[in-house]
């Protein structure tokens, strides 16, 4: 439950605003009688259908890198430290990385590099 609310945290505040827009939206004087009940049921609807299905490709991608990184197969991973080179990291267990948590590590790099921020190649 815990890498559910890290990985979709931000999509969930999102939701409750988008919600809470849908409440103020649907209770003024213009909307017909019946428009908080429908607005408030199909948008919380998307907004359900949309995280889990978000999350759900979120983790099988997760599961996908961290069975290659085991197979020592060539994982891609963005690097947010520098913007104008050098975008990506080129990782791979035999050239001293490892996997703690969710986090490939080296002892190259200062900082880690988040598992759901990468892809196979």
């Amino acid at each position: 439950m815990k890498d559910f609310f890290y990985l979709e945290g931000a999509y969930l505040i999102l939701g409750v605003f988008t919600l809470l827009i849908t409440l103020f939206v649907t209770t003024r004087p213009f909307m017909t009688q019946g428009a908080v009940k429908k607005g408030m049921l199909w948008v919380s609807l998307v907004i359900v259908v949309m995280i889990g299905a978000h999350y759900t490709i979120t983790t099988n991608r997760i599961a996908k890198v961290k069975s290659a990184f085991n197979d020592n197969k060539v994982i891609i991973c963005e690097s947010r430290a520098t913007r104008k080179v050098a975008q990506t990291v080129l990782i791979q267990k035999s050239n001293a990385w490892s996997l703690e948590d969710n986090n490939f590590i080296s002892p190259h790099y200062t900082r880690p590099f988040f598992i759901a921020r990468c892809i196979v190649k």
